[in-house]
């Protein structure tokens, strides 16, 4: 019990405590007091604002220009629905004539539109390297051209000869026709000046799908 009592019993307060002192600790050597540091990373100024230009809608010549043309992809795939219009009004005809060459290069291959369609969407719109600029507008022209199935399929389901259902084609296929004219005329006109076109119910759709 002796022993035990001697080993347990707590030291008196008068015990020696010697504190010592190490010279790594004094304000001499500061560094040893320190927390370390987390490495800081510098991001390049270049990075910075290449990835604030592909965020933005703001837009240099190149994105204008690459914009503007995207828009004539729609009118092009849906020259056929101003067959009427065109013979019609010879003002029209003639604002459209020196896009011939282009539109018969564009309908000598069946399968053009549906390829343009996939580079456009694969190359461009998903492509993070373009700014929103060119992928929002590049999106609007799709939206646009997929817009055409409707009537397409109108005229393939009911495809009337004569009378009012003839008629009411002849209007139908006008209106989308001049519908897709002044699509292109206000969407490039406003690429080309840096603006940002919204064509009604395009838009909202091309929003969802460019991040």
């Amino acid at each position: 019990m002796a022993t035990a009592y001697l080993l347990f019993s707590p030291a008196p307060l008068s015990s020696s405590v010697q504190t010592h002192y190490s010279p790594l600790l004094s304000l001499e050597n500061p560094c040893f007091l320190s927390l370390p540091r987390k490495p800081r990373t510098i991001t390049p100024k270049r990075a910075v604002f290449a990835q604030a230009k592909r965020n933005s809608n703001s837009a240099d010549p190149s994105d204008r220009l690459i914009s503007a043309i995207c828009y004539f992809y729609p009118f092009f795939d849906g020259i056929q629905y101003g067959k009427y219009v065109i013979t019609q009004f010879t003002p029209i005809q003639a604002l459209i004539q020196p896009l011939f060459p282009a539109i018969r290069a564009f309908k000598s291959f069946p399968f053009n539109g549906f390829l343009v369609f996939l580079t456009l969407y694969f190359v461009v719109v998903r492509n993070p390297n373009f700014s929103r600029y060119v992928r929002f507008n590049t999106m609007q022209a799709i939206v646009l051209d997929v817009l055409l199935i409707f009537p397409d399929l109108l005229e393939r389901t009911f495809n009337p000869r004569d009378g009012l259902g003839l008629d009411l084609i002849m209007s139908l296929d006008s209106t989308v026709f001049l519908f897709l004219l002044v699509s292109l005329i206000y969407g490039s006109s406003s690429c080309a000046l840096g603006q940002v076109p919204r064509l009604p119910i395009v838009a909202e759709a091309a929003e969802m799908q460019v991040p």
